[in-house]
């Protein structure tokens, strides 16, 4: 989280942490995330946290492109693995959508046509994509798809405006941290708050979309009593130093801190997406506090 919405001066409110602190766990199998916070609804006899401040429209628009960001990274790393496919959909001059009604109703035919295929095969065709119109009216679709042995053949047939461009196999680097930035962003998002990259281009218009068949867990929830200077990984994981932050989330005066942990004998690639069976950590034991076995949206 950038430093103007998630201050620095966590020192300052040491004396508060005598109170709840709620770990929120996100389970993706090779990856933990992890989020902790000081619980709102209970404080420290004889102390006051820091003055809340309204959000700015600037960091609500932000706080909502890292809703869209998180679950599209959780729907990446649970879903889809390494060899799986991302490529750009693209459109010649004269035959560019007049507006965003019908750039979707072309990707839903793109996506139909996928569907019946992979199903004639016995496979299910999951996908995430980002359609974007450039302020030239460059209409074009990032397109993330999981692979089978003849994709190729499948999504040259189906898209019926233009090329299929950029065919890229996915890879494990980040563990699609940026490719999630990337397939997520739209005219609001601002090159500070992103990886170098990502804004490769400029963005008149975007739409983000998925398919409905990646419902994703309920995180698991713990209840501490005591701040930890320095977090311990789970075993047999380890944190990863790019992703870890801590400091006070201005909006609500409280202490925040994020990380994320990785595998350190990563599980089989086949064994990284879900192919009909039990979603990865839903079959842990159970914890002291009480978690929610539904799945979210």
């Amino acid at each position: 989280a950038p430093t103007d919405i998630y201050t620095l001066s966590l020192h300052d409110a040491l004396p508060i942490y005598a109170m709840r602190i709620r770990r929120v766990t996100y389970d993706l199998g090779n990856v933990i995330e992890r989020q902790e916070y000081l619980d709102g609804r209970y404080g420290a006899p004889g102390e006051k946290r820091a003055k809340k401040k309204k959000a700015t429209p600037e960091e609500v628009e932000q706080v909502n492109q890292w809703t869209r960001e998180r679950k599209a990274r959780h729907r990446l790393r649970m879903y889809f693995k390494v060899n799986d496919y991302f490529f750009t959909l693209t459109y010649p001059k004269e035959e560019r959508p007049a507006d965003m009604k019908q750039a979707v109703k072309d990707f839903e035919d793109f996506y139909k046509y996928c569907k019946k295929e992979y199903r004639k095969r016995g496979e299910e065709l999951r996908w995430l994509r980002n359609i974007e119109c450039t302020p030239s009216g460059n209409w074009h679709v990032h397109v993330v798809l999981n692979r089978i042995q003849d994709t190729d053949l499948i999504i040259a047939a189906a898209w019926k405006h233009g090329k299929v461009r950029n065919k890229q196999l996915l890879y494990e680097k980040g563990e699609f941290r940026k490719l999630a930035q990337y397939i997520t962003k739209n005219e609001k998002t601002q090159k500070k708050y992103v990886e170098d990259g990502v804004l490769d281009h400029k963005i008149k218009e975007a739409s983000f979309s998925r398919s409905r068949n990646m419902p994703l867990p309920e995180p698991e929830t713990d209840i501490l009593y005591r701040w930890q200077k320095e977090p311990r990984p789970k075993k047999g994981y380890y944190i990863v130093k790019d992703t870890y932050f801590e400091g006070i989330n201005k909006a609500t005066g409280f202490p925040y801190r994020h990380y994320e942990m990785i595998r350190i004998r990563r599980t089989e690639d086949e064994d990284r997406t879900v192919h009909g069976s039990k979603l990865p950590g839903t079959n842990r034991k159970k914890r002291k506090v009480h978690r929610s076995g539904r799945m979210r949206d």
